[in-house]
């Protein structure tokens, strides 16, 4: 928290001569060494430094791949093939960084749905909630942008289908379509626009990261019991128990990165985005990248493709408005057993969601035979999006208000200390 007093002691001159001109290494011991953190924290809270371990993977990879990527359309696809097989170690780069989206976006669930599990975006965490959101909305930007960069077929339909979405915004949409394509179709000044935009973007990530973390040690972190801190018993330095979790964390994390880039790089990717970009050749299937696939089900769920697109949109913008939906005065779903079911059904439901963007809207989850003129009847990929769709605004709107109001929630205990003492009683 930021009203815990400095510590810092400088032990050479050089120290001693920087800290009283400009105290960036007392700043750095007070929020990384002797910071207090909740002695309760469990290896869920790891994923923060895991997303900073991938924020910096993906830019300095960005970097190096930049240095020989060519932003042009008759060029961009041969010069992804000449990193991978002339630049030394080009392979290795672009696999770590291709797959490094993927791993950003898995870490980046686990930890929105951990925050959400122990209501880590309410009082008084609602700023520190809205700066995760805002870097979560920034990570989808440069993710589509770099998405398209490939120019592969997927790339380049991916980028048509995208705009022309923005496209039916009303008013503003036409305008913002044209500034994204540079014109009146997915051209050259479009993937100079996204190439452009794909490099800036993760700087700004990095700098909201930057207040996030401020923000967090401000207000402190949270906990898997909800209770705030209320004295020192119930912290521990950050360093070296906060460190240690968090870099076994990390390896581990590592471990399952380092198989994909090494033996199965491919596997995240679409087959049709290893085929150049060509615009008189539509794919059969058009689909995003695996991590956007929840809300590409949610916009084809919806018939009307104003109302999809809106409905797309608002499955991320409700997400900001979560620290004032949730009612109920307890923190942690650990002591609200009614609100812990929904939340299980609100997991599966994004996983389905994302299994629904990846099929075709026709396709049958399940056949129940065939009606009298031999058509296959049962329930559809599209009825089964517009079933967990409604779940998925539902569990926001209706349930979550609703249940924090009539939940009898279990005991909460005093204190962090007191909660730690009781568990290691049970054992």
């Amino acid at each position: 928290m930021s009203d815990h007093p400095s510590t810092y002691t400088p032990k050479s001159g050089i120290e001693k001569w920087l800290d009283a001109r400009l105290p960036i290494l007392r700043l750095a011991y007070d929020s990384f060494v002797d910071y207090p953190t909740p002695k309760n924290l469990n290896y869920w809270w790891t994923f923060g430094g895991i997303l900073s371990l991938c924020l910096g993977i993906q830019i300095i990879s960005g970097i190096v791949l930049a240095m020989h990527y060519v932003p042009h359309i008759d060029h961009a696809f041969d010069s992804l093939e000449r990193i991978r097989r002339d630049v030394n170690g080009g392979w290795l780069i672009q696999f770590v960084h291709s797959n490094g989206a993927s791993m950003f976006f898995f870490a980046v669930y686990i930890h929105m749905f951990r925050g959400l599990y122990y209501g880590s975006y309410k009082a008084p965490r609602e700023v520190l909630w809205l700066l995760g959101c805002v870097i979560y909305f920034l990570m989808i930007a440069t993710a589509f942008m770099g998405y398209v960069l490939p120019w592969g077929q997927m790339s380049y339909y991916g980028a048509v289908v995208i705009t022309n979405l923005i496209g039916a915004i009303p008013l503003v949409g036409p305008s913002i379509l044209t500034w994204l394509q540079g014109g009146f179709s997915v051209d050259q000044a479009t993937l100079n626009r996204f190439f452009s935009l794909h490099y800036l973007l993760p700087f700004v990530i990095a700098g909201v990261v930057v207040l996030h973390v401020w923000a967090l040690h401000v207000v402190g972190q949270n906990n898997p019991t909800g209770v705030e801190i209320k004295s020192k018993e119930d912290t521990v330095p950050f360093t070296p128990y906060a460190t240690v979790k968090d870099a076994a964390a990390m390896i581990l994390f590592l471990m399952l990165f380092s198989v994909f880039v090494f033996f199965m790089p491919d596997a995240l990717g679409h087959a049709d985005n290893y085929v150049k970009a060509n615009p008189l050749q539509t794919p059969a299937h058009i689909v995003p990248e695996w991590y956007m696939l929840p809300f590409y089900a949610i916009l084809r769920a919806i018939p009307d493709k104003l109302i999809g697109v809106i409905a797309m949109f608002a499955a991320i913008a409700v997400i900001f408005a979560l620290p004032w939906l949730d009612t109920s005065k307890v923190k942690s779903m650990r002591y609200r057993p009614v609100m812990r079911w929904f939340f299980v059904l609100f997991v599966i439901t994004c996983c389905l969601l994302g299994w629904c963007g990846g099929q075709l809207p026709e396709d049958l989850v399940f056949s129940l035979g065939t009606d009298d003129h031999g058509n296959a009847i049962g329930l559809k990929v599209v009825l089964l999006s517009q079933i967990l769709t409604a779940y998925y605004f539902a569990f926001f709107l209706i349930i979550m208000p609703w249940i924090g109001l009539k939940e009898e929630p279990l005991p909460v205990p005093a204190s962090i200390s007191e909660a730690v003492l009781a568990n290691h009683a049970k054992h």
